[in-house]
């Protein structure tokens, strides 16, 4: 009998494959060298004193949740630069759909980390949030993995969570 996904949550839950997701993702995608920092770092303290750029990727099939990438504007506007070739002045159209991309990016090489989940389970289209105060909630999640990246002074978080797997 085989591993299944459920017996492999050790591999979902493992840190190391989302960290290395983003290191590949950043440097292949938008030449930029990443380094893991500490959660308060960005959780204490505003990632950016403006407005905020959540993008939102959801799984589906073998196990459900979502990839989530938070960044200030100045952060989103510097990454959608490095996609496109374009100065931003603000957060329009153009760098939400980039940073709902790079949220895609980031699932699509997690799970492509975890022997059966890339053929097994699905991505959702990317849904990008804007605002100054707003949270995301997930009720009761399986697991979470919450980290925290600097490239120079611009910072994001990153979290897969699940709330199911079959």
């Amino acid at each position: 009998m085989g591993l299944t996904l459920r017996d492999s949550v050790n591999l979902l839950s493992d840190p190391g494959n989302l960290d290395a997701s983003v290191f590949e993702v950043f440097e292949r995608m938008l030449g930029m060298k990443c380094e893991l920092v500490p959660l308060d770092e960005v959780v204490d303290r505003p990632i950016d004193a403006g407005e905020s750029v959540t993008a939102v990727v959801g799984f589906g099939g073998v196990l459900s949740g979502a990839c989530v990438i938070t960044c200030g504007g100045s952060t989103a506007r510097q990454m959608a630069s490095l996609m496109t070739g374009m100065e931003f002045d603000s957060v329009d159209d153009v760098v939400k759909d980039g940073i709902g991309e790079i949220c895609n990016m980031l699932a699509g090489a997690w799970k492509s980390r975890i022997p059966g989940l890339a053929a097994n389970c699905g991505l959702s289209l990317p849904a990008v949030i804007t605002g100054h105060d707003y949270n995301l909630h997930v009720q009761a999640p399986e697991f979470r993995i919450r980290h925290c990246y600097r490239s120079g002074e611009a910072k994001f978080q990153l979290t897969v969570v699940c709330d199911g797997i079959a």
